[in-house]
């Protein structure tokens, strides 16, 4: 949030997310992390010679979680995917073998919104098409508010549901 990629606009969304967080944890609900995880060699990669800005190496402090959001719940109750790329090879995995099976909502925030977010929310769509998948953008950040902006009109075009925009 606000490390090599770090935004403005992403430190200013702590706030609501972690009263979302909040709501959600008082709520029951089940909450997953995707963390952008990548290795030393990250700028030999394909996402590193388009983006050559290292970032969320494995096991640094900028690849960490926020530390309001670490502090605010128990992580061990709740599942994380560690993905590589955009979007989580892994939660796809898991909808497509039925871990998911039953949900009736499912709601993203986070950063990049025109990178990840996005990317996560089109996998999850494409997987469970009947499923509303819903974007909160007041807990979204992009690279720039533009790019935000236009992830969200892009979303909305494949039926994301657009909240707080």
């Amino acid at each position: 949030m606000d490390g090599a990629l770090g935004t403005k606009e992403a430190v200013q969304i702590i706030d609501k997310v972690v009263a979302k967080i909040k709501a959600y944890e008082a709520n029951g609900e089940s909450i997953i992390f995707t963390m952008d995880t990548h290795s030393a060699d990250y700028l030999k990669t394909q996402e590193g010679k388009n983006l050559p800005v290292e970032h969320c190496i494995a096991h640094t402090k900028g690849w960490e979680l926020n530390d309001r959001i670490k502090a605010l719940i128990n992580l061990d109750r709740h599942k994380i995917y560690e993905k590589i790329t955009f979007g989580s090879s892994e939660l796809a995995k898991d909808i497509m073998n039925g871990l998911y099976e039953g949900v009736t909502q499912i709601e993203l925030i986070g950063i990049c919104t025109d990178i990840c977010v996005i990317s996560n929310a089109m996998l999850i769509k494409t997987l469970l098409p009947e499923v509303p998948v819903l974007v909160d953008a007041a807990c979204c950040a992009g690279v720039t508010p533009d790019s935000h902006q236009n992830a969200l009109e892009a979303m909305k075009m494949c039926h994301i549901n657009i909240e707080n925009a």
